[in-house]
């Protein structure tokens, strides 16, 4: 089961549940739309792998499977990371 975390890993945007705009990595690695079109170019920094549309996880269920409130706040290194993308 996803976590559904609530937070973007890089620029803290919160991220609901319902969030139409948070994308996740096969890893769960959670990064707002923006930030992975704008600054991470659809990879992911800690993977590599890439990014999906994440799943809204429906009302109903929220109380049975309730999702995190985990914040995991790490801004990436935007120069690193765009160096080791160009390496390929």
């Amino acid at each position: 089961m996803l976590e559904i975390r609530p937070t973007c890993e890089h620029c803290n945007k919160p991220l609901a549940y319902d969030a139409k705009d948070a994308m996740i990595c096969t890893f769960e690695c959670t990064f707002c739309k923006q930030c992975v079109e704008d600054i991470l170019e659809h990879e992911c920094p800690n993977c590599s792998g890439g990014f999906e549309k994440r799943p809204i996880r429906p009302k109903a269920l929220l109380e049975k499977y309730p999702v995190s409130n985990v914040v995991i706040h790490k801004p990436v290194d935007i120069v690193a990371h765009l160096k080791r993308i160009k390496k390929r």
